[in-house]
């Protein structure tokens, strides 16, 4: 086989070595020097397609977005098969982060996923409604796994609450990596669904919406769920953290985790929070477990509304709910 008018033939030596020391210095951070190695095997094998998917890798990894598209393009030239390379879903990635929603498109489509449907107008996303996942907030940090709705095969919006420790706000849209590191199980009605747990990238679009710590005094499971009806029917959320946060190791986190309850809805189903080398899954209040009327809540609501949606609550019965320590944390 001729490309470029060069018989193809296995890379060189010099292009393993140079490759194969990239990926340890990529282990250790260290992208510029891994950079200049990649840089290097692409000038000697330009004609192999995972010189330039290395590449655009590596800038996958930097977010440098720009490049990490140019790469993936060089990459996908070079492909001898049309459907289903991984080269195309990098591109997808890069396209999305950078809004290149043409180049998306195709992208998708010649990885082999289903018709996204009508093409979107200039300038506007595309819509292809994948359903329910989970997504790993600040993954080499104290990850925290939340759910969420999968927009496209790039990008998530966050339905939980996140701890304030992850940075995140409740709506936020989040660009993720494609490979799933865990997965969640959730029963409902006697059957069990699967779903990936995907890394975040980075943040594709912020909310406005703050994030607010409160202790609630709910006599009931009935009283606490007033409140996020409450939230949701104001447009905004409310979240039990006591009881829909478990601590879990990673090694755990990373596994397939049993969610014990719930269809997937985020204000129904335990998110997790990693810390490195601690047991799990703890601290997660599970069905049939006594209830204690004291509760830490998450809220994601504006400043102007998030006092009226607590006052209203407890109007709604004073003799069984009580509010106290409001504190705006993210």
């Amino acid at each position: 086989m001729r490309i470029f008018n060069r018989v193809r033939q296995r890379p060189s030596t010099d292009w393993r070595l140079a490759t194969n020391r990239a990926f340890t210095l990529i282990d250790d951070g260290r992208y510029e020097d891994a950079g200049a190695l990649l840089t290097r095997a692409a000038d000697l094998e330009p004609w192999l397609s995972e010189s330039w998917f290395n590449l655009a890798l590596l800038h996958k990894f930097r977010h440098d977005w720009e490049q990490a598209r140019t790469a993936g393009l060089r990459a996908v030239a070079l492909l001898e098969k049309d459907v289903g390379a991984p080269d195309w879903w990098n591109v997808g990635i890069a396209a999305t982060a950078l809004q290149d929603w043409p180049l998306a498109r195709r992208a998708w489509q010649a990885y082999g996923l289903p018709e996204p449907g009508a093409a979107p107008a200039t300038g506007e996303p595309l819509g292809m409604g994948l359903g329910g996942a989970a997504v790993r907030l600040s993954p080499e940090g104290e990850a925290e796994v939340v759910w969420g709705r999968r927009l496209d095969p790039a990008r998530i919006e966050v339905q939980n609450i996140p701890l304030p420790s992850s940075g995140r706000r409740w709506g936020e849209v989040v660009l993720h990596d494609g490979v799933p590191h865990g997965e969640r199980t959730t029963t409902s009605g006697g059957r069990t669904s699967v779903f990936p747990v995907f890394d975040e990238i980075e943040l594709w679009a912020p909310s406005s919406v703050p994030t607010w710590v409160v202790l609630l005094e709910a006599a009931t499971e009935a009283d606490r769920d007033a409140l996020e009806h409450l939230a949701a029917e104001a447009g905004y959320a409310a979240e039990d953290w006591s009881s829909s946060v478990r601590l879990l190791c990673r090694s755990c986190s990373e596994s397939r985790m049993p969610s014990e309850e719930g269809d997937g809805e985020a204000q129904h189903d335990p998110h997790d929070h990693s810390v490195p080398g601690r047991p799990g899954p703890l601290g997660h209040t599970g069905p049939g477990s006594a209830w204690s009327p004291e509760r830490e809540c998450g809220l994601a609501a504006p400043a102007s509304l998030v006092r009226g949606l607590l006052d209203g609550w407890v109007a709604d019965s004073p003799d069984t709910r009580e509010w106290r320590d409001l504190e705006e944390v993210c």
